[in-house]
Parts: structure tokens; sequence; C-alpha cells
């Protein structure tokens, strides 16, 4: 039997010879948040006068695809984002609805022709470490019929407590990479408002709360409200490691100590903030990654006691229905794992769920006018994506207030739903819940 060592030299190669495994129609898997593939990528680009019907497949796109600039039309790579970003909205990307849970299932369902993936050098044992990664990769691997790893020695080396590695056996071919590091993410902007959000959700907090903070300006504001709280003894199990936690753990705010799962470790499922946060994570027995399909499994979630999972949304409806994933059929983001850790927390013992936005937003009409408009709508525009259906919403956050939506009636909704909006518009909401029956006989005018 070949060594691992032999094994590696006998499918070393070069971007170019590896990716002519791609044929026409093939599903190409790219890799997801910042552990990307810029060899792979620019080798596929070059192909493209040879290819047709080339599907590629990522999560949160994050890179400046080679193959969208040799193909802006999109005629021959289409690419298809579980999670859509800024970047891959530009790219005109499509796409792949699901909870991030079931991503898992959901590849197994339609299986991958050519897996790129990108992970540290293989270490003495055979194995590739996925770095800050481990989300869908096991059901990756496991249904995909090609795999390429482009190794990056720039990747921070991370611990999991189930899946964290490849190993050359389960690999068809290795390329080298540039040691491009992995990207720094700029501190999200942040305003008052998130500041005054970020005070209302802080009431609901308590010691021994277990974590879970989404991306954005207000959970950041939550993560330096609580450094300088007197909270303590708190416990992380979320899907995203960020620097917020990195920096809760470092004012000793984070303990871990009272947690049901998992005691002692901060567990996540992928990482990406700054350059400081992929050093602490490297080869730090506090922090465990794990799939998706079990981070994000909500009756794994709920085994942890008093769940506070805190994520932003875009628009509630006077019937409390969420979206937090697209403005009328424009697709912003996916659903991640808003709905995974909402109904999570609901199931945890004490837990709590938040949906968190600005009661406002600004846009520009066709005449170029500054509009303000109330992201509390009496319903959404004709093609708005359903996030969370009314019966899973629970805490709804604006700067007004924070209000607990479980067990409600319709005109109960409505009302609480109202007192968060903007002032400008209550009247206006008011009218519509009327018209829609969902105002209360005595508080009619």
């Amino acid at each position: 039997m070949a060594t691992f060592q032999e094994q590696y030299q006998a499918k070393l190669t070069t971007p170019d010879e590896a990716v002519k495994v791609v044929k026409d129609g093939d599903w190409v898997y790219y890799g997801e948040f910042v552990t990307i593939t810029p060899e792979l990528d620019a080798a596929l680009a070059r192909r493209k006068d040879e290819l047709h019907d080339i599907h590629v497949e990522t999560c949160t796109l994050k890179m400046n695809t080679a193959i969208y600039q040799a193909d802006p039309g999109q005629q021959v790579f289409d690419i298809d984002d579980r999670s859509l970003t800024a970047l891959s909205r530009r790219q005109g990307a499509y796409h792949i609805p699901g909870t991030y849970e079931e991503f898992a299932s959901l590849v197994a369902i339609r299986r991958i022709n050519v897996a790129f993936i990108a992970c540290c050098p293989m270490d003495e044992h055979g194995f590739f470490n996925t770095s800050t990664t481990c989300s869908y990769l096991p059901s990756v691997v496991d249904n995909s019929d090609y795999i390429i790893i482009e190794e990056n020695d720039a990747f921070p080396h991370i611990y999991g407590g189930d899946f964290t590695a490849v190993h050359i056996s389960q690999v068809h071919a290795v390329v080298k990479g540039n040691g491009q590091p992995l990207e720094s993410l700029p501190k999200g902007a942040s305003s008052d408002v998130d500041k005054k959000i970020a005070e209302n959700v802080m009431k609901e907090l308590e010691d021994r709360c277990c974590l879970q903070l989404g991306i954005g300006g207000i959970p950041d504001k939550i993560g330096e409200a609580i450094v300088k709280s007197d909270i303590k003894d708190l416990g992380v199990h979320t899907e995203m490691m960020m620097d917020s936690f990195m920096s809760l753990y470092k004012a000793g705010k984070v303990t871990n100590k009272y947690k049901q799962t998992h005691k002692g470790k901060m567990v996540f499922t992928f990482a990406m903030g700054s350059t400081e946060l992929y050093e602490f994570l490297d080869k730090n027995e506090n922090c465990l990654k794990f799939p998706a399909s079990y981070t994000n499994d909500p009756f794994v979630i709920a085994q942890n006691d008093k769940v506070f999972g805190v994520n932003n949304c875009l628009h509630v409806d006077l019937y409390t229905q969420v979206s937090s994933e697209s403005v009328g059929p424009k697709q912003i983001s996916g659903v991640g794992g808003q709905w995974d850790f909402i109904y999570g927390a609901f199931r945890s013992k004490g837990g709590k769920g938040f949906v968190c936005m600005n009661s406002t937003a600004t846009r520009k009409d066709k005449d170029g006018n500054v509009k303000v408009e109330s992201r509390i709508v009496p319903s959404f525009a004709p093609g708005t994506n359903v996030t969370l259906a009314r019966f899973f919403t629970f805490y709804v956050a604006t700067e007004y207030g924070c209000t607990n939506m479980k067990g409600l009636s319709t005109w109960q909704r409505a009302e609480e739903i109202i007192k968060l909006a903007h002032p400008d518009f209550r009247d206006g909401l008011i009218k519509d819940a009327e018209k829609f029956g969902l105002w209360r006989q005595s508080n009619k005018r």
C-alpha cells in the first residue's frame, strides 16, 4: 500500500490539468465563505471556449470569480449561491433555497460532479484540515464524483468535534494554492439606531444564556453591550464564529461552563471575520467546528438551556410574517440558519429567538429622490419570500421595543407590531389593520 506521501505525490497536479475533468453539464462545487479556490477558478475560466452549461455551486460567495470575469453573461458558467451576498448578486448568481441545517440532505439528493475544496496542507497522517469551514462539506465529500483539493498554507488549522478534514484517500487530485490569506472582513457598519435595538434586546439577556449571533451591525452592537454589562457565564452554540464571540471570550463573558452540550467549548460550523479572529481560532482547543446538520439542527440547539438567538430581518408584516431574504422578487440573501435557531430557541428551556431590524429604510425612487419607507408593512410586496411563517415568529425587535409574539392572537400581533413601527407610519398601519380585520372592535375610532 502506498504511503500517504506517495499518494499525495501521485495526485499532485497543476490547476489546468486538474480542471480537465470538468465536462459539459457538470455541477461544480466552488467552496464557501472565505475558504476559496482561486487557482482552480482561474484554470476553469481558461476553459470557457471549450465548455457549455457549467453550473457552479457555492455558499455565500466571497470571491471575485475568474469565471464571471471571463463570462459575465453566464453563457457558459452560471453561479448558484445558497446564501447570496452583495458580490454574488453583482455576479448575477441564482439562489438555491433551503435552511442551513438541511443543506447536507439537499446535496445528497443532487450529487455534485466535481468539487473544488480549499484546505490546509496535508498533515503527516494524510489529512487536509478544512480550516474555517465545516458546514455541509461532509455531504459534499460523500456525494461528489471527483474531488480536487486546493491547499493553502495561509489557512488556520481549526479543531472540530466531528468532521474536520478530508483524507488523501478520498481525494482525486491536489493542487498548490497561491498562499492567499483568508479574507479579513471589515467591522460592519452600525448606527445609533442599531445601538438602541441592541439595548432593547439586551433587556431579555440573562446570565448563563447560550448565544447565537447572526451577521450585521445589530449583533455587533449586542456583543459590545455584553462586554460592558454585568452579564456573565455565557455559552456559545452558533452557526457563525465571528469577532464578537472572540471579544466576549477574551473579556471573560463567555465561559461555556453551564452549557448542556460540549461544556467548556464554543461550537460553530464556519468562521468569518478579522485576521485576529483567524489567529485566535488556530489550534484553539476551546473552539470546535461541527457540520451544520448538527449545529443547526433545532433539536440539537434545544438541548442547551436558555438559547439566545439574534438575527436580522428585512420586513415584518401585520400578521408577523418575517422576510429576511428578499425585497419583492429581488433575492438579497438566503434563509441561512435563521429558522433553525428561532425554532431551536423556542424548544430550548428558557430560550428566546429574535429577529431585529431598523423600523425604516431609505431608498431612491426612479427620479433619484430619497424616500423613507416603513419596514413594518401591511403585507409583503408581490414576489417577497417569507422566511418565517407567523407561527414560527418569536421575538421581534426594533428601536421602539422588543416583543414576544408567541401565543398572541391576530389582533394582538397587529397591535404589538404597530407599536414597533416608526411613529410616522403607525396611523397608516392602523388603517390597514382595520381594513384587514386585524384591529379589535373596541380600538376602532
